[in-house]
């Protein structure tokens, strides 16, 4: 590698969440130095993960095959959608263990400070998968901020046209908490003390 692609891999790097310059130049270094056993592996990962990955057609999460493994889980409960804002707070639940229905990705909250309204969510099809008649609970599981908030208030609205019982999050969820750095015990006890909305 030369000076000049050592750097951008370090730039590289230090764009990733948690990474800053020093990190990213540790870790540089660290990749360099186990070519074969690591960063070999990591760029074909990598190269097989941006040709492969794409947003579930259905929930929106992230898989290589469409419909995603949890659509395709036929063990999953069809009657239940768990609303969220991002793929990361979908894993988070996911690894928590205690919701076995389907899920909904959002791709965001309504914004006004960011211009993020309803057409640049994923709303139309949550609405269209609530108007099935198997479905029965829609679980708004935004996050404790003002704008998870704001957007749990809207698809409340939204959905009150619907057939469908809506719930949120209660217990254990603090207010301005992020789903994704939450631990199990207090997503479970959240879920679990649902409420309506």
């Amino acid at each position: 590698m030369t000076g000049t692609q050592i750097d951008q891999l370090i730039q590289l790097l230090a764009k990733l969440p948690g990474l800053g310059p020093r990190s990213a130049r540790r870790a540089a270094l660290h990749l360099i130095d186990r070519k074969e056993s690591l960063l070999r592996p990591l760029a074909q990962a990598l190269g097989q993960a941006a040709d492969t990955v794409a947003p579930c057609d259905i929930c929106g999460n992230l898989d290589s095959v469409q419909p995603c493994a949890i659509c395709r889980d036929q063990r999953r409960d069809p009657s239940q959608i768990c609303v969220v804002e991002s793929v990361a707070d979908l894993w988070a639940l996911e690894r928590s263990g205690v919701f076995r229905g389907r899920y909904h990705v959002l791709g965001g909250t309504l914004s006004a400070l960011d211009g993020v309204g309803p057409e640049d969510l994923n709303v139309g099809a949550l609405l269209a998968r609530a108007g099935d008649d198997a479905v029965g609970e829609v679980i708004l599981a935004t996050n404790a901020t003002v704008d998870g908030q704001t957007t749990a208030h809207f698809l409340a609205e939204k959905l009150s046209n619907c057939n469908v019982k809506v719930s949120g999050l209660a217990h254990g969820v603090p207010v301005g908490g992020e789903l994704d750095y939450l631990d199990d015990g207090t997503l479970a006890t959240a879920l679990g003390s649902r409420h309506p909305v």
